[in-house]
């Protein structure tokens, strides 16, 4: 199936995602000439990453002048700062794979619309792939419509992850989690770019993806992408309010609700009888916002971006 005509607003994200593209692959032909920033320890950033934000910024704010914008280097100093609009950039999503000359990483962008997100794209530049969806019209790899995976049984699945990385992540935490999910599953992949995880469960090479510490532009484009492929997504107790809670299920509605069960004791998702205790290994950076109780786990709804919730300022 092919999607004849997209939405206006959706041509500028793919103009803008191209755009960073070609920076960055052209960057990627001489990385040892590339100047490397670490942000916090093993958190890096390049000058790609800033070049590919910037051009991907004068695009939007070019044809949207009035819209705001959210992106992963620059926080919310560009655009209007009470738009209705707001654009959620990841201008290079596994920066640490591009530095080591690793062909795993992306772009992607995301529209959301008084904090629900409207248009999504994902490009990887390696592969000249194109992942972009709007809401309510179906989700697209370059002209092919895709569609969540039939299977349903855990022991026949494909599971995509992230790994810990920063300092002061609950390392016995993540081995418990990795060491249940393991033996469910056929098999378990890291790739190391989460919006490229998102896309491959939309198009069905991975049956289900889980990971923690994640922020709302490594969420947004590909969480549009995965429900317009026919998938749920939510936080490890399957509420659909994912994005500031710092952890993420994502998957077919079969091996979701069933990946949904074995995480769910692992959420780090506040409780109110938990506000006095904080869990166990708990920190501040990874330390997510009270919930409400947990909804059932097939439960779908919005994706939404809370302006008050995302920060000013990239982590």
């Amino acid at each position: 199936m092919q999607q004849t005509s997209l939405h206006p607003m959706l041509n500028v994200a793919i103009k803008a995602a191209r755009a960073a593209g070609a920076i960055i692959n052209r960057a990627s032909l001489d990385l040892e000439a590339l100047r490397i920033n670490t942000k916090s320890p093993n958190d890096f950033v390049t000058e790609v990453d800033h070049a590919a934000e910037g051009v991907i910024i004068e695009t939007l704010l070019s044809a949207y002048p009035d819209h705001g914008i959210l992106a992963e280097e620059s926080g919310r100093t560009h655009g209007a700062k009470h738009s209705e609009f707001v654009w959620i950039i990841d201008p290079l999503d596994g920066t640490t794979n591009f530095i080591h000359g690793m062909p795993v990483y992306c772009v992607s962008i995301a529209l959301a619309h008084r904090g629900v997100v409207q248009q999504a794209v994902v490009y990887d530049p390696t592969r000249d792939d194109l992942f972009y969806a709007s809401k309510g019209r179906g989700a697209f790899l370059n002209d092919r419509r895709l569609r969540v995976s039939r299977r349903t049984r855990m022991s026949d699945a494909l599971i995509g992850t992230g790994f810990p990385f920063r300092r002061g992540d609950n390392f016995k935490r993540y081995v418990k989690m990795f060491e249940e999910v393991m033996q469910q599953c056929a098999g378990l992949r890291r790739p190391g770019a989460a919006a490229l995880d998102l896309c491959y469960v939309a198009a069905g090479y991975y049956d289900a993806f889980f990971e923690t510490g994640l922020q709302p532009w490594d969420l947004a484009a590909g969480s549009l992408i995965v429900t317009e492929a026919g998938g749920l997504i939510g936080n490890f107790t399957g509420e659909a309010d994912f994005l500031h809670q710092r952890e993420v299920v994502a998957g077919n509605p079969k091996i979701y609700a069933q990946l949904v069960t074995t995480l769910a004791p692992y959420t780090r998702v506040i409780k109110e009888e938990d506000l006095a205790a904080p869990a166990e290994g708990s920190n501040g950076a990874d330390a997510p916002k009270p919930a409400a109780t947990p909804a059932p786990a097939k439960k779908r709804g919005p994706v939404r971006i809370k302006k008050d919730d995302a920060g000013d300022a990239p982590v």
